[in-house]
């Protein structure tokens, strides 16, 4: 009996052990990025890096863009991040490495990790219809005719209800409005005043989408992937299953933890000065100048109503926080000594198909997972970086991706609209894979 105690104890012993071992073993991910010694310490080399700086230049001497922010991490350690040119030709201030920017559609994948924090947490199920928390959208119409000179139409019922699925997909058959590429839905939306990007007017998020909810869908829920709202609506289903705020639900359980100092919805007044503005090509002889107010104010985030939390376009950044956000993805859900997903939530969000072919097609460059689009092997065949490498982008000219075979981030600021851009993206893709030593 004696014998059989001690072994009894001894095997909770190696058990208990093994499982702290397993607790502890997560967090032997990079926890805080930092400044790599070398690059070659973590497997790039930096001659080839070092080749970047002139072909960044390059882009800004065509006048092709006025500036960047450009960063790569491997491994949690950073191994560049400059900055080139003028982030503002008003005054003439040159881009530093700390600079704010309006990260639009980078917003999206914030969005979706959000929600899957309460996913987690048993708060919804991805195919709950979301008329279960916002009536106004139960029993959803689809438009069949639109008469172009009144901006009147007529629907027949949907097949089916959105579900939060379909809103984190793009395939809600709910649309954007001046940004959409569908005359009939710009109409509409601007008739009912809906929201497409930054206001500085008292709008909340919650009247946005009840206006929303209202307007037909362009298509069956699941038939098509169509960029739309779906993003705000989640954003204001996170305050309804949270109880908080967006702002403050992303602030506490996200960007406080992660150690995310620099990412807003709307600047502190000590941090506005470092906000880059909006740039275009110049007329009158200018290179560069500021975008003028639009369907959107440029102003935002640091002047009008501060109300407006949008999940689909509100927040901004740096290359830094935003390099950290991805960071905790690549990491399988651990950051700043902290799990805020497992890894089978963060496979869901950067790795699974959830639409089959509705993204690019049968042999399409990438899928889409429930926040990003990710590389297939037709994509890395064409040069685009590894199958698995998660990306988005920005309406300001923002952009990112990571490559969780490589270990790999990359993270490029821009702000202007309507500039040549010089595939930057693309040109900084290339060079980044070709500094890869091991």
């Amino acid at each position: 009996m004696k014998s059989y105690t001690s072994l009894v104890l001894l095997m909770l012993c190696i058990g208990l052990n093994v499982f702290a071992q397993t607790a502890t073993s997560n967090l032997s991910a990079p926890q805080q990025l930092i400044v790599a010694k070398s690059p070659a310490t973590v497997g790039m080399s930096i001659e080839r890096l070092n080749r970047i700086d002139k072909v960044l230049q390059d882009i800004i001497a065509r006048d092709q863009l006025p500036g960047m922010v450009a960063m790569v991490v491997r491994n949690g350690q950073i191994v560049y991040h400059k900055a080139f040119g003028t982030a503002d030709v008003q005054t003439g201030r040159a881009f530093k490495t700390d600079d704010i920017f309006r990260i639009a559609s980078m917003s999206k994948a914030i969005t979706a990790t959000a929600a899957m924090l309460l996913y987690e947490e048993g708060k919804f199920s991805l195919d709950d219809p979301i008329s279960k928390w916002i009536p106004e959208f139960k029993n959803p119409q689809v438009i069949r005719t639109y008469n172009a000179t009144d901006t009147t139409f007529t629907t027949a019922p949907a097949k089916s209800e959105i579900t939060v699925r379909h809103l984190m997909t793009h395939t809600s058959g709910l649309s954007y409005g001046v940004i959409s590429g569908d005359e009939r839905f710009r109409a509409i939306n601007a008739k009912s005043g809906i929201v497409d990007l930054y206001t500085t007017k008292a709008v909340t998020v919650a009247d946005n989408i009840k206006k929303l909810a209202r307007q037909p869908l362009i298509h069956n829920p699941g038939e098509k992937f169509t960029y739309a709202l779906g993003l705000d609506v989640l954003g204001y289903l996170i305050e309804i299953w949270s109880g908080q705020s967006f702002d403050q639900f992303l602030r506490s359980r996200l960007f406080g933890p992660m150690g995310m100092t620099d990412t807003y919805f709307y600047l502190p007044d000590a941090k506005k000065d470092r906000l880059v503005p909006v740039q275009r090509p110049g007329t009158g002889g200018k290179k560069w100048e500021r975008y003028p107010v639009t369907f959107y104010d440029p102003n935002y985030p640091i002047s009008g109503a501060k109300t407006w939390y949008s999940g689909g376009a509100g927040l901004s950044s740096t290359a830094k926080d935003y390099a950290s956000f991805l960071q905790m993805l690549l990491n399988g859900g651990v950051f700043n000594g902290k799990r805020f997903l497992s890894p089978y939530t963060v496979q869901l969000l950067t790795q699974s198909n959830q639409i089959g072919d509705l993204y690019s097609g049968e042999k399409g460059d990438a899928h889409y997972s429930l926040a990003f689009s990710v590389l297939t092997k037709y994509g890395q065949d064409k040069g685009n970086g590894s199958i698995g490498t998660f990306s988005w982008g920005g309406y300001f000219n923002t952009n990112y991706w990571a490559d969780p075979k490589e270990k790999l981030i990359m993270v490029l600021m821009k702000q202007t609209q309507g500039a040549a851009d010089g595939d930057s993206e693309g040109v900084f893709t290339r060079m980044i894979y070709g500094a890869l030593d091991k």
